[in-house]
């Protein structure tokens, strides 16, 4: 196996950087160990720490084979530090650098902005496993049990791979970073987490599937911008993350896919033919398309915050200097440099929205929203089709990258799902129609039972086609009462 790839199992990190030679961040990495475990007791899966579950474990970083299967209690799980295989002679592809040879340590003049760059996308992992923490006791199925948790697990492992970053290239100022990504909580009044979106509460299974979709897609999103950075060691390790973020957004995707696929099937069953006939879905124990609607609003409009506002110097610097590409920057035709360039931007001008030019470095915020909508309606798209197969007449769409903003140009604004501007008393007239009602979070919320038979599913969501690891339906994926 080429060297880099395989995984180092010997000490307490499992690795490929090399750590039994690195003896001082080897033993800073060790030293922060015990903090993270008692963070992961706390903070990670309430109730389950004892449990067995089918996880797979990264064993290289060949993408031909790069993890196994097996059973593991969470607190026991290989987390450790990967990064993908150097690419030798690679270039800077963009900003004021560009074409010089990769940097294999923080040039001094950029060290403040890559230290916030790392530790902002640290933040989110812990997060996202603080706000899912209690979401094992409702899970629909022991199959979606362990797809919660192999998501748990490796954001831990993501948390990691930061933290590797910040102890070996930022000394001190490092170590103290990540302490401090351990003392922070999601929704904490006093220590919240750093981005909006990561500290609402994730109540509720569809929410953790719309989250998975929409939120660990601007995950995506983000790593694959930094895995073109100049900073080889951040673009290697970005580079393995999104191998693993892959399966969180394949878990989002089809467990709103399978709750469509339940709905259309309790509709057809029972003749339902008028999907806001929400009083006989819900009579079934189905979730009805309208509620659906209205928790993509959420999430999406929630998610479309963290790309942080339209028009950002912070961006335009990180682009310059090679730290932060733009999504696939190396497989864009443009002089990757950008300074005579601009882009659109949208605002709103006396109760319209127009599209205005501004300089593209200023917009890169923007650019890459844009990309992520795209993105994101690409699985709108797959579930439409379940619903069009099943001749339902209901289309779930993407509102308005404007409706329900805090951050940014609309943040001031109300603006409905398809673009208008509108008034503050026709939003509050309209929010319920909009956004998740008072009855909606009710509603799911008396559906959220946990299903832990052997292949058995709740009412509300159809059993997935295939199981994790080919296995059959019938597949124990999580032992519960093993200790």
């Amino acid at each position: 196996m080429p060297d880099g790839m395989k995984v180092d199992y010997d000490g307490l990190i499992p690795n490929n950087v090399g750590l039994s030679e690195d003896a001082r961040v080897r033993k800073a990495l060790e030293t922060w160990h015990p903090g993270y475990i008692d963070w992961w007791k706390d903070m990670g899966p309430d109730g389950f720490q004892e449990s067995l579950v089918y996880l797979r474990t990264a064993i290289s970083v060949d993408p031909k084979g790069w993890a196994k299967f097996d059973y593991v209690r969470m607190p026991e799980y290989k987390w450790g530090v990967l990064l993908a295989p150097q690419v030798e002679g690679r270039l800077i592809g963009f900003g004021a650098h560009k074409g010089e040879p990769a940097w294999q340590d923080i040039p001094g003049e950029y060290r403040g902005l890559l230290r916030r760059l790392m530790v902002i996308q640290g933040d989110t992992e812990p997060a996202s496993v603080e706000q899912q923490r209690f979401l094992g006791k409702t899970a629909p199925s022991l199959y979606d049990l362990r797809n919660l948790f192999q998501v748990n697990v490796e954001e831990g492992r993501h948390l990691w791979a930061m933290v590797y970053l910040l102890q070996k290239y930022l000394g001190k100022d490092g170590r103290e970073e990540a302490e401090e990504l351990l003392k922070r909580r999601s929704g904490h009044q006093d220590s919240p987490r750093m981005l909006g979106a990561f500290n609402e509460e994730t109540p509720d299974w569809v929410s953790f599937f719309m989250f998975t979709y929409f939120t660990d897609r601007d995950g995506k999103m983000q790593l694959e911008a930094l895995a073109q950075s100049g900073f080889d060691p951040l673009s290697r390790t970005c580079r393995f993350m999104l191998t693993e973020e892959a399966h969180h957004m394949f878990v989002g995707e089809t467990g709103v896919q399978r709750i469509i696929e339940r709905t259309a099937q309790v509709m057809k069953d029972n003749a339902i033919t008028d999907p806001n006939d929400v009083a006989r879905i819900r009579a079934h124990g189905a979730i009805d398309l309208p509620a659906l609607q209205r928790k993509l609003n959420l999430h999406f409009s929630l998610t479309l915050d963290l790309f942080g506002n339209e028009v950002s110097t912070n961006a335009a610097n990180a682009y310059n200097s090679g730290l932060k590409g733009r999504y696939r920057e190396d497989k864009l035709d443009d002089d990757h440099r950008l300074l005579d360039s601009t882009y659109k931007v949208l605002r709103p001008r006396d109760g319209e929205i127009v599209a205005n030019d501004v300089p593209a470095l200023s917009a890169l915020n923007m650019r890459l929203r844009d990309d992520y909508v795209v993105d994101a309606a690409s699985g709108v798209g797959r579930w439409n089709k379940v619903l069009e197969k099943a001749g339902i007449n209901f289309r779930l769409t993407l509102p308005h990258v404007a409706f329900n903003r805090k951050i940014g140009e609309f943040s001031k604004s109300h603006v409905n799902p398809d673009g208008q501007v509108i008034d503050a008393a026709t939003w509050a007239v309209n929010i319920d129609r909009w956004l998740p009602s008072s009855d909606d979070k009710l509603y799911i919320t008396s559906l959220m039972k946990p299903v832990s038979a052997i292949g058995e599913y709740a009412s509300w969501i159809a059993p997935p086609k295939v199981g994790i690891d080919n296995k059959p339906g019938n597949f124990e994926y999580v032992k519960l009462w093993e200790s």
